[in-house]
């Protein structure tokens, strides 16, 4: 079931239903992509049309980010949960190991998506993680041949908003993967390189402000969290 929240439309899901959704997209023939638009990205598709479609065309749309589900809860269209792209990956880790689905990551600088695949394979040893690339590339036709000779069933498409979703949205065609996920910066969390917030941090839906406090050139994307909630906010007093 869909939720409209200031345009995108979330799937309403939890964790496990995320996950159920995602092994049912495994077993597709054509490729499928996942979405996961925090309130930065979703105030950004409020305003940008072509990135609200593109979001819109995915077959499954996360709501990650605290603000995405305080946005909809003051739209009166409650969300069940926030599924957070880099937790819903990390659970999707353990159903490729257990089906033998083969993963390729994308994106990064230069050894990061290495580093991530040595320490996935630390907790998942059985996974199969059938190629990895760093994000800085130009031409993309190398990138979706190498990826198609790996035979990936999954990719991990790290490589920023919203060049990701624009590269899975237009190379779905070309690419004989089953599931691609445009997952940020994930990668990094994944390679140790970038801490997230403690788990008291994350229950209370404060992981935003953890990551402003570490790095504080963030604060101007980051305004666009607070304008999102403005927004939402000024869509309920035009409900009524």
């Amino acid at each position: 079931m869909k939720t409209n929240v200031l345009g995108v439309q979330y799937d309403n899901v939890t964790m496990a239903e995320a996950l159920d959704t995602a092994r049912a997209l495994l077993q597709r023939p054509e490729a499928s992509y996942c979405v996961t638009p925090n309130a930065e990205m979703a105030y950004e598709a409020l305003h940008d049309e072509s990135f609200r479609a593109i979001l819109n065309e995915a077959s499954l749309v996360l709501p990650d980010g605290a603000g995405v589900v305080l946005g909809a809860k003051i739209l009166r269209t409650p969300l069940k949960e926030k599924v957070a792209g880099i937790d819903f990956a990390a659970n999707l880790l353990g159903v490729l190991e257990e089906t033998g689905g083969r993963l390729y990551l994308l994106g990064g600088k230069p050894g990061i998506a290495e580093q991530a695949a040595e320490n996935m394979k630390k907790t998942h040893p059985k996974l199969c993680i059938c190629g990895t690339a760093d994000g800085y590339f130009r031409d993309e036709a190398p990138v979706i041949a190498r990826i198609n000779e790996a035979r990936a069933d999954v990719v991990f498409v790290c490589l920023g908003a919203p060049k990701q979703e624009c590269f899975m949205h237009d190379h779905r065609a070309e690419l004989n993967v089953r599931l691609m996920i445009g997952l940020g910066g994930s990668l990094d969390g994944f390679a140790g390189t970038v801490r997230r917030a403690p788990k008291w941090m994350i229950r209370l839906q404060l992981e935003w402000l953890y990551r402003l406090l570490r790095e504080p050139s963030r604060i101007g994307r980051m305004m666009r969290l607070p304008k999102f909630v403005f927004a939402a906010w000024r869509a309920r007093g035009k409900k009524g």
